[in-house]
């Protein structure tokens, strides 16, 4: 296998030793005519394609397919090759900057500003189904949805933007997926216990015969030297009220 310092290298690297992957859907005639462009210039493909190494010198395609298709028609044995590393990160990037898939974004989280160029673009593609929906209402309706925690389209079609179920919502898929943000879970909101206080005399009878006297005292209260403890108590109640 290839070692670090390979990724990232442009080598040039025989057909044999490349697994084509899956093929291009570009039409025949575009392959045979590029080919003819590029065995009369030389034969160099200066827009390199883009390779995994899967085992010692042996080579998979990940992006810029129609590069390899155009070469293998033009009957040339080598084609200039970008080793990048062996990861579906890479391969999703590559084929998305090779312009071979559709990048998608997250409808939950998008701007906007991808909003609304999601739809203008859906609604330029040939034979869309959303061509006659207003652009500015729905741009207006999706973004100010509570779309950050929606885990499918449906809720789209009751905003009333002309997007309905069906053709028209299945076009959205094609370059917007929904991938919700976690709703915070409120807490509930408890009230602070509120303290009932305490009726005198059960504070009162806690207390010892010196510790009533001596509280009675404090309160500037008189003839209470000789007093019993059941005495004190109601003498201390009469003095709270």
């Amino acid at each position: 296998m290839s070692n670090l310092t390979d990724i990232g290298n442009l080598m040039y690297l025989y057909l044999d030793n490349i697994d084509p992957g899956t093929k291009s859907n570009a039409h025949q005639f575009l392959i045979n005519a590029a080919a003819t462009i590029l065995a009369k210039n030389g034969g160099h493909n200066w827009v390199p394609v883009i390779v995994k190494e899967t085992q010692e010198d042996h080579y998979q395609i990940i992006g810029n397919s129609f590069i390899y298709e155009v070469v293998k028609a033009a009957g040339l044995d080598r084609v200039w090759c970008i080793i990048a590393e062996a990861s579906p990160e890479a391969e999703e990037i590559s084929q998305v900057l090779a312009g071979e898939t559709i990048p998608k974004i997250n409808l939950c989280t998008a701007s906007r500003e991808d909003i609304k160029y999601g739809l203008e673009y859906l609604m330029q593609q040939p034979g869309s189904s959303i061509k006659s929906i207003n652009l500015s209402v729905a741009t207006n309706k999706i973004d100010e949805s509570d779309r950050q925690y929606w885990k499918s389209f449906d809720p789209i079609t009751k905003l009333k933007c002309g997007l309905t179920k069906g053709n028209k919502l299945d076009t959205l898929k094609n370059i917007f997926y929904l991938e919700p943000i976690t709703k915070p879970i409120e807490e509930p909101i408890t009230k602070p216990a509120i303290e009932t206080p305490q009726k005198p005399t059960k504070t009162l009878k806690a207390l010892t015969v010196q510790q009533l006297k001596a509280l009675a005292k404090q309160q500037g209260l008189t003839g209470y030297s000789k007093l019993k403890k059941d005495e004190l108590i109601k003498l201390l109640n009469l003095s709270s009220i």
